[in-house]
């Protein structure tokens, strides 16, 4: 028996996508080169942007002709996108032909569905989770090791569903942790360790006693072998002097932070609730600087917020100039539905938010070659 996965969005999910491969294999089945020999295929879907759940929407609508084929494929969405039962429940009676529907929290329990499908469809989108400490992973990215150590976010910026589909903040518990990575480096083959979470400077907050992600970050350096530690993503609002010292102290920590800004406007940062201001960022940025010369920054930006103007988006394509980045991410604001932002007036034009978004992006290409 075989199994195929299509993952969708960030870094987490293809560290998700990993837990999945792990039961299925753990069941007895073996990963498979396509769609067309697997007998599970499993969607593992994103939820930020439109874009990307229109991409498995026509993906997912693909399959019936697979399923008249094979009767015996079982066809499972899982992940954030489907976290929303409105969604769910749209999957469900638009494509007759999938068996399983759950949402982020459910797959520990994928086997479970699996077994069950036997007796029917599956749809069950529990509302909270434990973060699960002992799933089998199949890792996939070569040399580099997921380790998740948190879920869920306590941020609340009006453009994102990651709260509502992920749920609130809940850290590992420390020595889970650094198990984890011990077992992953007496492999051998291992020579990184990305560390994972929705914001990880919130790391251990929640705990008792209480961890700081600092602390995280120096313990796992005492672990004896030769690998490097990168971590993603940090907010700047809590990217501590003591994370900073971190990177730039510890040899084994990776010269790398990735630190969203998503504008370079404070009226814009207000409206996102994102907790800072551009002098507080920028502040930030200098102290990287200052401490880690050699350090590279990447950063995600969103343009065409609601209410946006081209002075304030202006003000976004100067801080890019001001930072320098070695890369960014930009994106057009996508309205996710139950979001605050998507409630608000003056949506900003779709051909004006292609117009900034290339803006930003030639920005980038530019500041790029005078570096080379």
């Amino acid at each position: 028996m075989k199994f195929f996965i299509v993952t969708y969005g960030c870094q987490m999910n293809v560290h998700e996508s990993e837990k999945i491969a792990g039961i299925l294999e753990k069941l007895g089945y073996e990963c498979g080169q396509s769609r067309e020999e697997a007998d599970i295929i499993v969607f593992n879907t994103c939820a930020i942007r439109e874009g990307a759940e229109d991409r498995v929407l026509g993906n997912v609508g693909a399959l019936k002709r697979l399923k008249k084929k094979n009767k015996n494929l079982i066809i499972a969405v899982c992940g954030c996108m489907t976290q929303k039962s409105k969604t769910a429940e749209y999957l469900l009676s638009t494509f007759p032909f999938i068996d399983i529907v759950i949402g982020t929290f459910n797959i520990p329990k994928l086997g479970d569905y699996i077994e069950a499908v036997k007796k029917g469809r599956q749809l069950e989108l529990w509302e909270e989770g434990d973060i699960d400490e002992v799933l089998p992973y199949k890792r996939t990215s070569g040399e580099n090791a997921w380790v998740n150590i948190m879920q869920g976010c306590n941020n609340f910026c009006t453009y994102c569903i990651v709260p509502y589909v992920k749920g609130r903040e809940k850290s590992r518990q420390e020595e889970n942790i650094l198990a984890e990575v011990r077992a992953i480096l007496s492999e051998g083959k291992y020579k990184k360790i990305t560390l994972l979470g929705q914001n990880v400077n919130s790391y251990g907050k929640d705990l008792v006693p209480q961890v700081s992600f600092a602390k995280l970050l120096h313990d796992i350096c005492k672990i004896e072998g030769d690998f490097v530690v990168s971590f993603m993503t940090s907010h700047p609002k809590d990217l501590t002097d003591d994370v900073i010292d971190a990177v730039a102290n510890e040899e084994k920590i990776e010269k790398y932070i990735h630190l969203p800004a998503q504008s370079g406007n404070n009226r814009i940062l207000r409206l996102m609730n994102r907790k800072y201001t551009r002098e507080d960022y920028i502040k930030i940025i200098d102290k990287i600087k200052a401490k880690i010369p050699n350090c590279r920054l990447t950063s995600d930006f969103i343009v065409g917020f609601p209410t946006e103007t081209e002075e304030e988006f202006e003000d976004t394509m100067s801080l890019v100039r001001y930072v320098r980045y070695d890369n960014i991410f930009a994106f057009m604001y996508s309205p996710r539905e139950g979001t605050v932002a998507s409630k608000m007036d003056g949506q900003v034009d779709d051909k004006v938010k292609h117009e900034r978004v290339n803006k930003l992006l030639a920005l980038e290409k530019e500041l790029q070659k005078e570096v080379k």
